[in-house]
């Protein structure tokens, strides 16, 4: 992979998507990813106001980060 060129997310697929210099691409499938780290609606709030506002900061969450441990530390949830 090159240069990042692009990242936005593709309503009609539900992922969000990085394109490179070098033509190819990397696609996040946002609804698995809820599923797998996502415990309660808080937490998918959190997730989809990433992939709307800020779809590089989600891309870089998941391909680099905890998305777990940074969903406990910004979701205010008391049961």
């Amino acid at each position: 992979m090159k240069r990042l060129i692009s990242c936005e997310f593709n309503i009609d697929t539900a992922c969000v998507e990085l394109y490179f210099t070098d033509e190819s691409k990397i696609s996040i499938d946002c609804t698995a990813v809820e599923n797998e780290v996502a415990d309660n609606r808080f937490q998918r709030s959190e997730l989809d106001w990433l992939i709307y506002n800020d779809p590089i900061a989600y891309a870089d969450l998941v391909l680099n980060g905890d998305p777990k441990r940074y969903l406990k530390s910004v979701t205010e949830y008391k049961q």
